[in-house]
């Protein structure tokens, strides 16, 4: 996994500090869950966290669009709460200052190209629950 100071930040703009939290797909979203617990511990605001997934979507995001994909996305433009979306739509997320990537099975290319859209959604910090050896032969 890249050091925060491997990423090329955008001019003027801090590179985001980017952690790997050791996980299985089988255990990677409940690992993302702990994760966004120990955020919201540390003083974070729900509304400061995006969580996408790899292989299947969060199993809140699946209960919230059995509501419809309007009502779901309108959750995260009122921006209240954590937002939980898959990888494949990261580019409808908007960014947040911390991304945690659940890499929870899908295929390595969808995986590889994960990477790149939690980075562009994140703004001080990328958090990546997968496996080490995984993510090192991606990258």
């Amino acid at each position: 996994m890249a050091d925060a100071a491997d990423v090329k930040a955008a001019p003027g703009k801090a590179a985001p500090q980017i952690q790997l939290v050791e996980a299985t797909d089988a255990t990677a979203v409940e690992v993302a869950d702990e994760t966004v617990d120990r955020l919201l511990d540390e003083g974070r605001s729900p509304a400061d966290v995006l969580v996408l997934t790899t292989g299947e979507h969060h199993p809140w995001a699946q209960h919230e669009l059995t509501f419809g994909e309007d009502a779901y996305w309108r959750q995260q433009a009122e921006g209240e709460d954590v937002f939980y979306a898959h990888a494949s739509a990261a580019e409808r997320a908007l960014g947040r200052p911390v991304v945690v990537l659940a890499v929870n099975g899908g295929t390595d290319d969808q995986a590889a190209q994960a990477l790149p859209a939690a980075l562009a959604r994140t703004g001080a910090r990328l958090v990546v629950c997968g496996d080490p050896g995984r993510l090192r032969t991606l990258l």
